[in-house]
C-alpha cells in the first residue's frame, strides 16, 4: 500500500473519536457465566461456552504490510509461536459435530512472544454478534433457557427475538457445516485500536480466511458423518499437511460503528494482511492441557488497544469460567 494511502487511513480514524461514548454494563461477570449455564448446562471440567474442541500448534509469519499500522511486536519480527483452539459452540462438551447447534464454530489463537508474554484474539465463524452490549447477551441466554419445547407461545425467545432482529438472524442463519475447521473463515467481531510506531492509529477487526477456501457439506454428505468428525479431520489434516490461514485487519471507515459488535461492517471496507498462520500438528489434547489454556479476548499488546466495552465484559466473564473448570 502506498504511503498516501496509510496516511489518508489514520487521518480518517481521528473520526472516530466522538463514537466512544461510555457504555454502562448491569450484569456482573457472574451473573454473565450463570447465564450460559443455564442455557447450555453445568459440566464439571468443561468451559461455559466452546466447551468442545481440539489443541494445534504453529507459528505466525507477519506480511511487510503489518508493522506499517501496528507497532506490536509480533507484526514485526520474523515468526511467533502460536496455540490454536478450533471449538464447536455451546457449553456441551460432548456436542455432536453434526448438530445444528454447534455453529458457529470457534477459532482463538494466542501469539507467544519474546518476552514470554502472550496476546489473544478469539474469533468465531459468522460475521457479526447476535446483540449490541452485555446485558442484552445475558438477556438473550435468559430468554433461550426459558423457552423450551413446552413453553407457551409467545416464548420468551420469541419476544426477545421480535424486537431483536439481528439476534434471530444470528440464531437463523448460521453457516452450513464444513468439511474442516480449516475450510472456515472466521471473524473477530469486536473492534481494536492498532497503533503504529509513529502514533497514528486505524481501527479494525480481524478476519481469519483459510487459504484453502471454504467448503461445506450437503445435508446428505453430513449424516453420514460421526459426531466427532471435525476433531477427527484435523488429526488427519495436520498428520499429512499444514494448515494456513490468512490473517487480516479489515479497517474502519467514518460512519462504521466500532463499539457495537451486532453492526457489521460492509464487505467494500479495505482490508490489509497482517500475516499467515501455519499450523503444523496437534498437540496431546489431554484434558489437563484443556483445562489449564484459556484464551482471554483483552489480552492485547503495546500498539493494540481494546475500544469494545463488551470485550472488556467478556474478558472479565472468562477467568471465572478458567476457575469454575480447574
Amino acid at each position: 500500500m502506498k504511503k498516501s494511502n496509510y496516511i489518508s487511513l489514520f487521518i480518517l480514524a481521528m473520526s472516530f473519536t466522538t463514537q466512544l461514548q461510555a457504555q454502562t454494563t448491569t450484569s456482573t461477570p457472574q451473573q454473565m457465566v450463570d447465564a450460559l449455564h443455564q442455557t447450555f448446562g453445568k459440566y464439571p471440567n468443561a468451559r461455559a461456552v466452546h466447551a468442545k474442541g481440539i489443541i494445534t500448534e504453529g507459528f505466525f509469519t507477519p506480511s511487510p504490510e503489518a508493522k506499517k499500522i501496528c507497532k506490536a511486536v509480533h507484526f514485526s519480527i520474523a515468526k511467533s509461536p502460536v496455540t490454536v483452539r478450533f471449538s464447536d459452540f455451546t457449553g456441551i462438551p460432548n456436542i455432536s459435530d453434526t448438530d445444528a447447534h454447534s455453529n458457529p464454530r470457534g477459532l482463538a489463537i494466542k501469539f507467544h512472544l519474546p518476552d514470554g508474554k502472550t496476546t489473544d484474539i478469539v474469533s468465531h465463524s459468522y460475521n457479526g454478534f447476535p446483540v449490541a452490549t452485555t446485558d442484552e447477551f445475558r438477556e438473550l441466554l435468559t430468554a433461550i433457557s426459558e423457552s423450551g419445547s413446552d413453553s407457551i407461545k409467545p416464548t420468551p425467545l420469541d419476544t426477545f427475538l421480535e424486537t431483536h432482529p439481528v439476534a434471530k438472524i444470528f440464531l437463523t442463519n448460521q453457516k452450513p457445516a464444513s468439511v474442516s475447521f480449516a475450510n472456515l473463515s472466521y471473524y473477530g467481531v469486536n473492534a481494536f485500536k492498532f497503533i503504529n510506531s509513529k502514533g497514528f492509529a486505524v481501527y479494525i477487526r480481524y478476519q481469519f480466511i483459510p487459504e484453502e477456501g471454504e467448503k461445506f457439506l450437503s445435508q446428505e454428505a453430513l449424516s453420514q458423518l460421526g459426531p466427532n468428525y471435525l476433531n477427527e479431520e484435523i488429526k488427519s489434516h495436520l498428520s499429512s499437511e499444514n494448515i494456513k490461514f490468512r490473517l487480516y485487519a479489515q479497517i474502519a471507515q467514518p460512519g462504521d460503528t466500532i463499539n457495537n459488535p451486532s453492526i457489521v461492517w460492509p464487505e467494500n471496507r479495505k482490508r490489509i494482511l497482517l500475516g499467515t498462520i501455519t499450523l503444523t500438528k496437534v498437540t496431546a489434547n489431554i484434558p489437563a492441557e484443556d483445562k489449564k489454556l484459556s484464551f482471554i479476548p483483552n489480552a492485547v499488546t503495546d500498539g493494540i488497544e481494546t475500544v469494545d466495552v463488551m470485550l472488556e465484559d467478556r474478558s472479565k466473564a472468562y477467568p471465572i469460567s478458567v476457575k469454575e473448570r480447574q
